[in-house]
């Protein structure tokens, strides 16, 4: 196998405060009552969701690196159907290299997209075993060079297999609440979004804070049923939260 080649220095980033300077982008400056707000809202979800976790089943990190590329447009109960049929087929990266997208897709075939992602995964798994000896990679960097991969996907990989904490996974959950609980601007970008939700949180907790966002918005406030008036979390810090009332046609705004 060729060797892996000698990890880069970090960049470091000037203005960045203390813990997160080698972050590759430079966070937003929060004040100390966005940061205390932030704060509360964590002990919220804490509370409400102290056993969230990520939803999708793996027993190892390519295992969790494949579910997770299967899951960019598909849901996590529709990924974890079909991934138990795959894993025991395809049990180490060496066996998804060996094999083809087309050998991959019967397996995928219920999941969006499916083809493209066969191609994803068998991409990513011939580069783990030909670039990285067969091991998933531990660097933002060098996940991002696998297909199928940006930046959600490698956080997600990085977070629950690794512990490692580069960044802030933004999905659509996390998106549409850090808005709704007045977290981030309405008009803010997912690049945006991410680096302000690093600035708020500390570091060691960006990972569980995901599962929970991403649990509330699951169980509670989802895209079309916002739960402003009947969710604790929505009621005390819903910011531009709207509540639809699906027999009238109406948009209530919580009081």
């Amino acid at each position: 196998m060729p060797s892996r080649s000698p990890k880069p220095e970090p960049v470091r980033t000037p203005g960045n405060p203390r813990g997160l300077r080698d972050l590759p982008f430079a966070v937003p400056s929060v004040t100390p009552a966005q940061k205390a707000r932030a704060r509360k809202i964590a002990s919220a979800l804490a509370e409400h969701y102290p056993e969230a976790v990520c939803e999708l089943d793996y027993t190892n990190a390519h295992e969790l690196l494949i579910a997770t590329i299967l899951s960019a447009q598909a849901t996590d109960v529709g990924v974890n159907k079909a991934t138990p049929a795959l894993f025991k087929a395809f049990p180490l990266p060496a066996d998804y290299a060996r094999s083809s997208p087309a050998e991959i897709e019967p397996f995928i075939r219920t999941i969006g997209l499916f083809r493209n992602k066969a191609k994803s995964v068998h991409s990513a798994m011939n580069d783990v075993v030909e670039k990285f000896d067969s091991q998933v990679p531990r660097t933002m960097d060098e996940l991002l060079t696998l297909r199928g991969v940006a930046r959600k996907t490698a956080n997600v990989v990085l977070g629950n297999a690794f512990d490692i904490n580069v960044g802030f996974v933004v999905d659509t959950h996390i998106d549409r609440l850090s808005k709704r609980l007045g977290l981030c601007a309405p008009e803010d970008s997912v690049q945006r979004v991410e680096r302000t939700l690093c600035a708020l949180f500390p570091r060691d907790q960006w990972c569980v804070l995901s599962h929970r966002l991403i649990w509330h918005g699951r169980r509670a406030c989802s895209a079309r049923q916002g739960a402003c008036n009947d969710h604790p979390i929505c009621a005390s810090f819903g910011k531009t939260c709207e509540l639809r009332d699906t027999a009238k046609g109406a948009v209530k705004k919580p009081m």
